[in-house]
């Protein structure tokens, strides 16, 4: 259980980081909402997660989705630029999250 609430809280990290970047600076209502309860709700769950499991860990599989899934998404709207070296790096953090997974 603190393993699946762990990676919905890395994938909301990912919504709150992007929420903030188009919310150009809190002045637009609807993102900055959106990232004010992605966030709480995010640490919530890492918090909650850390119950469990080990802090170095929780921490550093919550960090790794979030931002390879805030990249992922900013290629993908557009927002940043694909490259063939960034979508290995992020397979290296992917290696780096399961790593972590199997090893605990």
């Amino acid at each position: 259980m603190y393993w699946l609430v762990l990676v919905l809280s890395g994938v909301l990290e990912a919504v709150w980081a992007s929420a903030l970047g188009r919310s150009a600076g809190f002045s637009r209502l609807v993102p900055s909402v959106i990232f004010f309860v992605a966030l709480a709700s995010s640490m919530a769950g890492l918090a909650y997660a850390m119950r469990g499991l080990p802090i170095g860990t929780a921490y550093a599989v919550w960090v790794g989705i979030g931002a390879v899934l805030t990249v992922v998404f900013a290629m993908l709207t557009g927002s940043e630029a694909a490259s063939a070296l960034k979508i290995l790096f992020l397979l290296m953090i992917i290696g780096g999250v399961i790593g972590l997974k199997v090893s605990h």
